[in-house]
């Protein structure tokens, strides 16, 4: 037996934890570049604000005046689903972590009936954490995820829903939308609904083999699941990245050479660190500049992909993606954005090394295995290569940002006692 636990509005929460003024109000938490809403609390539901609305064309409306918007604040939602990870291994054997506010939990050989543990849980992890929390619980993760949806739909509800007997979920099947689904995306659902399948229970009636025929083998895998037969197993390693990214739109338009190699060497300096975190090597890589096309500046747009010899280096590769950003480089643009995107992924210890390799591979090991330890320990960039800047006047406009709490010491709320 699984369980699926969900931070409710979680970015929101985050910010409510040390902020009590929040609480009760009205909050949205945007994306880069103060943009769109990408978190709301339920007074913010409850106004109207739709997940992805462009803040700058509701911002002013009457019915929106008195909501609280809040520069999204990456360092802290982490860490704080670090610390909900940490009280949930406390309770169960295991925890897997499925996104920032989500995390499946294995429920096997508990003896405590898990309704009364689930409940246990998001008191403890609302004590410990201030993260209001639903959770779900089922024979198979689809099931599971589908129970915690059902949680969460019941604001007034006891914030866990228990699908493990097949009785109580058959009956709950016949009222859930088939678009509530975990893996069935806008193009199934469209074909389902042209074919009068508007239910779970409606779904699970198709016939399999038309099924398969309509939509893919993974529709088939999520029609079994929902039935109570394990396709996506508990702690099952997903399969290695294909390409890791980091793009990002500037705060204000870059309009000469240094500006763009700071920020083509800052991305690459953050998707470096991410490789290592993933125990993978990179071969190659894209590097793209563009300007926006819907402000009136003359339009420019490129991108080039080089082949590297395979490494995580950060060094090495900022020289390769800086070089390759020089020669897209063209001057009178103002540019919007850039991005840098590592593609042939493998993991380190399977990568082919050249005879002549640019560095001592165990020495450039050992050299990134020191600048992740301490800036692990110090807080990021505490080291850092020459020619990224730690807070650059191009970065991302982040107008109504919130301290880091938990991970800046200088941040850390004082205590009068």
């Amino acid at each position: 037996m699984l369980g699926l636990i969900d931070g409710n509005s979680f970015y929101c929460s985050c910010e409510r934890a040390f902020n009590p003024d929040l609480r009760h109000r009205a909050v949205v938490v945007l994306s880069n570049n103060d943009g769109c809403v990408i978190a709301r609390t339920n007074e913010a539901r409850d106004l109207g604000l739709k997940m992805g609305e462009p803040w700058h064309l509701v911002r002013d409306k009457p019915q929106y005046r008195n909501v609280v918007w809040m520069s999204s604040n990456y360092a802290l939602y982490g860490d704080m689903s670090r610390r909900m990870f940490e009280v949930l291994h406390d309770f169960v054997p295991a925890v897997e972590p499925y996104s920032i506010d989500e995390m499946f939990l294995d429920f096997d050989g508990l003896a405590e009936s898990l309704p009364a543990l689930s409940s246990r849980i998001r008191e403890t992890v609302r004590r410990i954490t201030k993260i209001p929390t639903c959770i779900g619980i089922g024979p198979t993760k689809t099931i599971a995820k589908l129970a915690n949806r059902v949680a969460k739909a019941d604001r007034n509800g006891p914030g866990v829903c228990d699908f493990a007997l097949p009785a109580v979920r058959e009956a709950a099947y016949g009222t859930i939308p088939v678009a509530d689904v975990w893996g069935l995306g806008p193009a199934a659902q469209r074909k389902l609904k042209d074919i009068g399948v508007n239910t779970v229970a409606d779904f699970l009636a198709y016939p399999a083999d038309d099924l398969r025929g309509l939509l893919t083998v993974t529709a088939l895998r999520t029609q079994h699941e929902l039935m109570g037969i394990e396709c996506v197993s508990f702690g099952v390693v997903p399969a290695t990245r294909k390409s890791l990214a980091v793009t990002r739109s500037f705060g204000q338009p870059i309009t000469t050479w240094p500006e763009m190699r700071e920020a083509v060497a800052s991305y690459t300096l953050r998707a470096v660190e991410k490789l290592r975190g993933y125990g993978l090597v990179a071969a190659a890589v894209q590097v793209f500049m563009h300007t926006n096309r819907f402000n009136g500046d003359p339009p420019y747009a490129n991108h080039a992909t080089v082949t590297l010899e395979p490494s995580n280096d950060t060094i090495l590769l900022i020289g390769a993606t800086v070089r390759v950003a020089h020669g897209l480089w063209r001057e009178g643009f103002r540019y919007a954005k850039a991005g840098v995107i590592f593609v042939d992924l493998c993991e380190a210890e399977k990568a082919t090394i050249p005879f002549f390799p640019s560095k001592d591979p165990a020495r450039s090991a050992a050299l990134m295995r020191a600048l992740d330890a301490i800036n692990r320990r110090y807080g990021r960039d505490t080291l850092r290569v020459g020619g990224t800047v730690a807070r650059p006047n191009w970065s991302m406009r982040r107008a109504n940002l919130s301290p880091a709490y938990t991970t800046c010491l200088e941040d850390i709320l004082p205590v009068h006692a």
